[in-house]
């Protein structure tokens, strides 16, 4: 008994084979596309050049996208002197793979407008896909802000499913405002660049350390050491928000350190916990060619060993004094405030001998904003309020490798760039 409410399923040699003409008619003059359509077999992206050559058809344009299986290929063409020996090559064509072929005449000229913009959409819950009512709610927000959508490619599956658009002739402050609102209403992270040379030349990306590359907010894990976190939480918690000037506040905080001794600072270092998807995070952009940086607010102590592990190539953190093995309650130095964390970030740029549009910065705090905004990229992970509003674009899933999808690198990618670093022959 059938139970598909669409009626019987063809079996497959019942599906349509050969071509199908958009007009009776194949005029000279006219630019032609054929779409192919039907089951991936070897060959078939070969053998059709050869019979569009056979023909002394001439190539305008050329895609093709694999689909679980089923294969789709677009070819723009000049009609050729003899049509019919066209539709005939096609249809012996279509014969020899099971394909199903249509041919329609098109406008000479690329019908793309304006600028392209990559919109990239990170769904919340872990493997769970984003839902057709999702999906649509973007495509109706880049179709009310004037924009086509050119390409829509699915970066991954894990650890959260993500999709580009690709986007032309969107007025671009008018698609962040609308997306903006199907973000929060969705409850999705979407993130909207313009699609160019730009966004393909960042090689720099800069992270906060403390609730950003890792869990915690180390801190707060030595204050759990002198039996002080409660204060110490309340006055992270105001300098995080932007409610208290955080030197004044991470002075504070220090303070009540006062006499800790120094093996505390061991512990409190094996407490600390990556945030998940680090690791791939930052092997990933390593074997890309990026450079990655870390800024903190927190302590050398810390940061030092972090880049050490990760193989980081920049640095710069606070450093506690200890004297005679304990906490002297004061800061060594510069402290790495919202202005440094700027300073540093170009600092970074220069040594690597980038201009700053080229980098990437990523932070969840207040004093993370004046970095956000000097980068080329500001990314708001998992950030406060405050932080979101002011970030070019926002991450709130727990994983730090969902940000490889808004840097339009697929979950593909990083799964071969895994692989071929444990061959041995590669």
């Amino acid at each position: 008994m059938n139970t598909n409410p669409l009626g019987p399923v063809p079996p497959p040699d019942a599906i349509s084979i050969g071509v199908e003409l958009g007009s009776t008619e194949l005029n000279l003059d006219d630019v032609l596309l054929i779409r192919v359509s039907g089951p991936d077999t070897s060959g078939i992206t070969t053998e059709l050049m050869i019979t569009l050559s056979e023909v002394d058809a001439q190539i305008q344009d050329l895609e093709q996208v694999l689909l679980r299986g089923h294969l789709t290929l677009a070819a723009v063409i000049d009609t050729p002197l003899h049509p019919n020996a066209l539709v005939q090559a096609l249809d012996q064509f279509a014969q020899q793979f099971k394909l199903n072929i249509q041919v329609d005449s098109v406008p000479s000229v690329s019908t793309e407008k304006g600028a392209v913009e990559a919109v990239t959409v990170l769904g919340h819950e872990l493997e769970t896909a984003l839902s057709p009512q999702e999906l649509g709610a973007v495509a109706a927000g880049i179709a009310a802000a004037g924009g086509n959508i050119d390409r829509i490619v699915r970066l991954a599956r894990y650890p959260v499913y993500a999709y580009e658009f690709r986007a032309s002739g969107a007025r671009p402050e008018v698609l962040r405002r609308l997306l903006g609102e199907v973000a929060s209403a969705r409850r999705l992270d979407i993130a909207v660049q313009p699609e160019g040379i730009e966004r393909r030349a960042k090689r720099l990306v800069v992270l906060d350390v403390d609730s950003t590359l890792i869990q915690d907010e180390v801190i707060e894990l030595l204050a759990s050491e002198a039996g002080c976190l409660d204060q110490v939480q309340e006055l992270t918690a105001q300098a995080m928000s932007g409610e208290l000037d955080f030197e004044l506040a991470l002075r504070q905080r220090v303070m009540l350190l006062k006499g800790l001794d120094q093996s505390a600072l061991d512990r409190a270092k094996a407490a600390m916990r990556l945030t998940p998807g680090a690791r791939t995070f930052v092997r990933t952009l390593k074997r890309l060619g990026y450079s990655v940086g870390i800024v903190s607010g927190g302590f050398t102590h810390f940061t030092d060993g972090l880049a050490a592990e990760l193989d980081l190539d920049h640095a710069e953190a606070n450093q506690l004094e200890i004297q005679d093995g304990k906490l002297t309650g004061q800061v060594l130095g510069r402290v790495v405030d919202r202005a440094r964390k700027a300073e540093l970030l170009r600092l970074f740029a220069q040594e690597e001998g980038i201009p700053v549009s080229q980098a990437v910065a990523v932070g969840d705090g207040a004093n993370d904003l004046d970095m956000l905004g000097a980068a080329g990229l500001g990314i708001a992970f998992n950030a406060k309020p405050v932080v979101q509003l002011a970030a070019d674009t926002t991450v709130n899933v727990p994983y730090l490798d969902a940000i490889l999808f808004i840097l339009g690198v697929t979950r593909d990618e990083v799964e071969r760039a895994d692989l071929d670093s444990e061959d041995p022959d590669k």
